[in-house]
């Protein structure tokens, strides 16, 4: 572009010129072009970054209030039968000892209501079980922590504040005023909150947790993994290394391709239809679920799988035959191994996929409310993306910093996920 024509350099000194000047002109643009393209790629990758900052940030600093748990010390007399005695009213165990805290309110059923809601409505079977691990004599007092409602947790967090008219308040001025009261007598603390872990879920957002939804999905992708790999790769090996180039095979290619791009929620009918109404197979089971995921996944193994199969060199195919290997040795003790990185990669990456999908299990059910970690792959069961929705869906306040838990909780699996893929890619591949 830079060279002057045969013409021009035989133009008069004039002409000349003015065809450097119309060419300096055009690399001029060029280059402001290319400074350009460069500017738009830098502002995309900031603006990119910068929304995946505000996403994260803004997911944490509402789910700070939910890793923590405000609770009330209470002093509790055993009851008769001893510590855990499944005969004991523990809602009575728990009236008296708030009305031993406010001897005023003993008397007023009224005012003892307003003061038990203070605590939350599980509070009586938390009592239960912190009896249970003791072995205090009937008729001695235990001191124990128990935590308080969502209302008087926020409260205490500071979401709710006492300089906000009384009528936009969910607390009175009353109720505040006897909850600074405990405050002042050391009776209140906020501890960290391993009950979003290690709870299931409950009505009560100051007691529910994620262990259904973490256990539910452990076995979901379990499921997935074993049905989806095997199936996906020998596709893969057949499509790629036996299969004869005729139509039909294309016809094959070309609804693999277009199988992932479906939108998952056909998956979820495909699964609501085949192994829901067909096979009879147990509602909202991570059974169900993982092999609705698996059908889901098949085409993102078997995309990555073939593209990792191609990416082997032909030499290597053909050294092992001119050894003499069979077309089984060929495959299995030199393509396949070469291609492993890339399998497992696109196999984590589909499990990945596969765990932050909700709609398809929505439509299988798996959006239950069950207050137990499932046992088995067939029993009843949520899933941490489930869960969220749940979450979300519910109406009390303290869910929305539950939510922002879940999902913070959900991004730390996928980002284990892609890492283990990124080590195991680094760690066995081959280059040439």
């Amino acid at each position: 572009m830079t060279d002057i024509p045969l013409t021009d350099r035989l133009a008069t000194p004039t002409a000349r010129e003015t065809t450097r000047s119309r060419i300096r002109a055009g690399l001029a643009g060029r280059k402001s072009a290319q400074r350009r393209l460069k500017i738009y790629g830098i502002a995309a990758i900031v603006f990119a970054l910068t929304m995946l900052g505000v996403l994260v940030s803004s997911v944490i600093s509402t789910s700070l209030p939910a890793w923590t748990q405000t609770q009330i010390l209470l002093d509790i007399t055993v009851p008769e039968g001893g510590p855990g005695a499944p005969t004991a009213n523990y809602g009575t165990v728990v009236d008296n000892a708030v009305a031993a805290l406010f001897p005023a309110a003993e008397r007023d059923r009224a005012e003892l209501r307003r003061l038990t809601s203070m605590l939350s409505n599980g509070a009586q079977y938390w009592i239960r079980d912190a009896m249970a691990a003791t072995s205090a004599a009937p008729g001695t007092v235990v001191p124990i922590w128990v935590p308080v409602s969502d209302a008087y947790e926020q409260l205490y967090e500071g979401i709710i504040l006492a300089s906000t008219p009384e009528n936009r308040r969910p607390l009175n001025d009353g109720q505040i005023d006897r909850f600074e009261e405990l405050q002042q007598q050391d009776r209140v603390r906020s501890v960290l909150d391993w009950g979003l872990i290690n709870n299931a879920d409950s009505r009560f957002p100051e007691l529910a947790g994620l262990r259904g939804g973490l256990v539910g999905t452990f076995y979901l992708l379990i499921v997935c993994l074993c049905v989806s790999v095997p199936i996906g790769v020998g596709a893969a090996v057949y499509l790629e290394e036996y299969a004869p180039k005729n139509k039909f095979t294309d016809f094959i290619e070309i609804n693999v391709n277009n199988l992932a791009a479906v939108p998952s929620i056909v998956f979820g009918l495909l699964g609501l239809a085949l192994f829901l109404g067909f096979f009879g197979m147990p509602r909202s089971a991570p059974l169900v679920g993982g092999l609705v995921l698996a059908i889901m996944t098949l085409p993102t193994i078997i995309i990555t799988t073939r593209n990792a199969l191609k990416a082997v060199p032909p030499s290597i195919r053909e050294a092992a035959r001119g050894i003499g290997a069979s077309e089984m040795q060929v495959i299995g003790h030199h393509v396949l191994p070469l291609a492993l990185p890339g399998i497992m990669t696109g196999v984590i990456i589909g499990l990945a996929q596969a765990l932050g999908e909700t709609a398809p299990l929505l439509l299988i059910g798996m959006n239950a409310f069950i207050t137990s970690a499932p046992d088995s792959m067939l029993e009843a069961s949520t899933t941490l993306p489930t869960q969220i929705f749940i979450w979300f869906d519910s109406p009390e306040r303290g869910f929305v910093a539950r939510t922002s838990a879940a999902i913070c909780v959900l991004l730390v699996v996928l980002s284990f996920m892609n890492i283990i893929a990124i080590i195991l890619r680094r760690r066995f591949e081959r280059r040439w």
